[in-house]
């Protein structure tokens, strides 16, 4: 059964998500950087949740897709407060994480705050602490010249128009980096990446992998995948991921 609605928050936030209902844990799906629930990757989960009667849901930011507020009002904290309501409001049990891009960073962070309640994670081209190790790390002293005067920056982009980066994001990036200090994740947990991101370097997914610690954490590389990560193949791999990180006992 599929449900598309919107979850109100505090000072009348709205946020846009659509649910499957099936069978648990439940699959959240966590997406990218100015990116939403209707890319192909969430699009592609969506549909193998309801081939296989899986429960699984899919969500915008503020400031993304469907969901209230502007894209440059927005960081780290705000869209990883959004996902725990979305998850708090919406599943009751077992979850399993899958993040892409930024996605995989918020998933991190949210592996801290759901405890027991995580029994999987994938992450799909992570991106963790890129505010301070990919763009501030880049600019020069001009756009850091900029950034102070003007509270912020626009960057080009491939994608959607260009990339606002401001102050606030850059400030509150600091507050909740993952790879300055211990990271344990004791569920399963599978991070893929392509060696043709030029978004991520693949240098990005060997960090995070000697960094974590835990009992099951692989990480596979795909030759020449870029990015976006979702052609067949790697569509394919995301299934299998998925699939990997099922607790047996509930598989």
């Amino acid at each position: 059964m599929l449900s598309h609605s919107d979850l109100i928050l505090a000072r009348g936030r709205r946020l846009a998500y659509e649910r499957i209902v099936g069978k648990g844990p439940d699959i959240v799906f966590l997406s990218g950087f100015k990116s939403d629930m209707q890319g192909t990757k969430a699009l592609h989960l969506a549909q193998w949740a309801a081939r296989n009667g899986r429960s699984f849901l899919r969500f915008d930011y503020s400031g993304h897709g469907q969901s209230s507020g502007k894209f440059c009002d927005g960081c780290i904290g705000d869209w990883l407060t959004d996902a725990e309501a979305v998850i708090a409001e919406l599943t009751d049990g077992p979850v399993i994480l899958v993040g892409s891009s930024m996605g995989g960073w918020i998933s991190l962070l949210l592996s801290k705050r759901l405890g027991a309640r995580l029994v999987g994670l994938v992450t799909i081209a992570a991106a963790p602490d890129f505010t301070e190790d990919a763009i501030w790390a880049a600019f020069n002293a001009n756009q850091r010249s900029e950034l102070k005067r003007n509270k912020q920056v626009a960057l080009p982009s491939d994608y959607d128009g260009p990339y606002i980066i401001t102050q606030r994001l850059i400030e509150d990036g600091r507050q909740n980096l993952v790879l300055r200090a211990p990271l344990e994740l004791p569920c399963p947990v599978r991070f893929l990446q392509g060696t043709a991101d030029v978004d991520v370097d693949m240098s990005v997914a060997l960090r995070l992998l000697a960094h974590a610690s835990g009992p099951d954490i692989q990480l596979t590389l795909v030759d020449g995948a870029n990015h976006r990560f979702s052609d067949d193949r790697c569509l394919g791999l995301i299934e299998n991921a998925l699939i990997d990180v099922l607790p047996l006992s509930l598989a």
